[in-house]
């Protein structure tokens, strides 16, 4: 072949080499690949490292996947977890909370811990292991049993075996601390008149008796029956209906 022939043809084949280009995912340069994948080791990919993948995600083999545990918020964590350092997990220390918050059994608070008041700042109370404003609610009704007191027939003063009773009673009113209604009663002998004043009579020596004992008398009422409750119907039974009984309010 003569020397200018040769040097056309071989011009040709350099032309058509350039054009050409390698099958995908094969590349030279990005510019052979889709999108904006890279080209690496002539091979295109989605990304080269992590910073080339959207937020929340990391370069693996070449392509973007999800990081487990990826968090921007704790929001976005189970309830026992906190968001840290992007991932979701327990934390470890104070340090890793923030504004100041405390790390306790793994979780973030915003409530110290507390052992004692003494560790607690003087307008605050340590309640259930932190230290809060919030006073501890008030404990239940501590119950007890108020006894009847009964007297004997005709009488408003107290017997032996009433002041006894009123003993224990004063004790049980003092510890509970709630208000209660002494409620007087009659056997059925007498007018209806004269039995509720004397069922009065009784509420009130009982109530005399429990202020002596210590008792808030503001909180006792009186309620006189007299015989209206009465189901007596001979001398042991009427000795039961001779009473004054106490009602919770």
């Amino acid at each position: 072949m003569a020397p200018l022939a040769l040097l056309a043809f071989v011009a040709l084949m350099g032309g058509l080499s350039a054009g050409c280009k390698a099958d995908y995912p094969s590349c030279e340069t990005n510019k052979d690949c889709h999108g904006k994948e890279f080209c690496v080791a002539n091979k295109c990919q989605q990304c080269r490292a992590s910073n080339d993948c959207p937020t929340g995600n990391e370069c693996k083999a070449g392509k973007c996947a999800p990081i487990s545990g990826y968090c921007s918020s704790k929001a976005q964590c189970p309830a026992n977890q906190e968001c840290i350092a992007n991932r979701c997990r327990a934390c470890a220390a104070d340090k890793e909370c923030p504004g100041g918050q405390h790390c306790v059994a793994g979780t973030c608070t915003a409530k110290k811990p507390c052992k004692s008041e003494n560790e607690c700042a003087q307008n605050e109370d340590c309640i259930n292991g932190f230290c809060t404003t919030e006073k501890a609610p008030a404990p239940p009704p501590t119950q007890c049993v108020l006894d009847a007191v009964f007297f004997d027939f005709n009488e408003s003063a107290l017997t032996t075996e009433a002041t006894a009773a009123l003993a224990r009673d004063a004790d049980c009113l003092k510890q509970v601390g709630r208000a209660a209604t002494l409620v007087g009663h009659t056997d059925p002998r007498g007018t209806q008149e004269y039995n509720l004043a004397l069922s009065e009579k009784r509420a009130q020596s009982v109530r005399d008796h429990l202020g002596r004992l210590g008792v808030d008398g503001t909180k006792l009422s009186i309620l006189p029956r007299g015989s209206l409750d009465a189901k007596g119907t001979d001398e042991p039974s009427w000795a039961q209906d001779r009473r004054v009984d106490f009602t919770w309010k």
